[in-house]
């Protein structure tokens, strides 16, 4: 503040080990001797007249901004939500195990039919599939209410399913009726895990067919 130090005065530079100028250390000299700014005169902003006519423009509604959000304008129209296409595609993997676990039910059920009515639980208890089929309309019934948190309980019954029921055909020696048990098992794991449209499709087509031949296969 005093102007006692000028940029030729020197400094110890504790790197170097030496006495230099300030000059030659630009970061220091910046802090030292900062750059005073110019000062000028800001150009005056165009001034628009008040009246100056107003291009008429149509009221924005709310059906028009939903309609925007969702895609449905003419500039908006390849703009879609991918929240929106990732719920649609879990709503029909939803619905995918629901059916896939129908038909499963049907075909654990029905031949069992008469055991049933009999409503001996000592029966019933000693009949897997009879329980595995009930366990299946039961699941179905939560899925239909929306119970999507039900999600990973769906995926453990894929697995025992396949590991349970799996080994009894295995054991008869009915590898066909495996396949057709790890196709419906898989599919049906993927449409709970699945939220792109082309896999959960695939999955509910493979769980469908999966199950519904072994249920043909147990029926017939």
């Amino acid at each position: 503040d005093s102007s006692q130090v000028t940029p030729a005065t020197l400094y110890y530079d504790a790197h170097a080990e030496e006495w230099v100028p300030i000059d030659q250390d630009p970061e220091l000299k910046i802090v030292l001797f900062p750059e005073k700014k110019k000062l000028g005169f800001r150009s005056a902003p165009q001034m628009e007249p008040l009246d100056k006519a107003q291009s008429p423009s149509a009221p924005i509604l709310i059906s028009d901004m939903l309609a925007a959000a969702e895609g449905r304008t003419t500039e908006t129209r390849g703009n879609k939500d991918p929240q929106l296409a990732m719920a649609r595609a879990a709503g029909i993997g939803r619905w995918g195990a629901i059916f896939a676990l129908i038909i499963a039910a049907a075909g654990e059920l029905l031949p069992s039919a008469t055991l049933i009515m009999e409503m001996d639980p000592l029966k019933i208890a000693v009949a897997p599939l009879v329980l595995l089929g009930a366990l299946d309309l039961f699941i179905a019934v939560i899925l239909a209410l929306g119970v999507v948190v039900f999600y990973p309980f769906v995926r453990f019954r894929a697995a025992l399913g396949f590991g349970f029921v799996g080994f009894i055909f295995f054991t008869h020696g009915q590898s066909d009726m495996v396949l057709a048990l790890a196709a419906g098992s898989i599919g049906l794991y993927c449409c709970t895990a699945f939220v792109s449209l082309v896999p959960v499709i695939l999955s509910t087509l493979l769980a469908v067919a999966g199950f519904a031949f072994v249920s043909w296969s147990l029926m017939s």
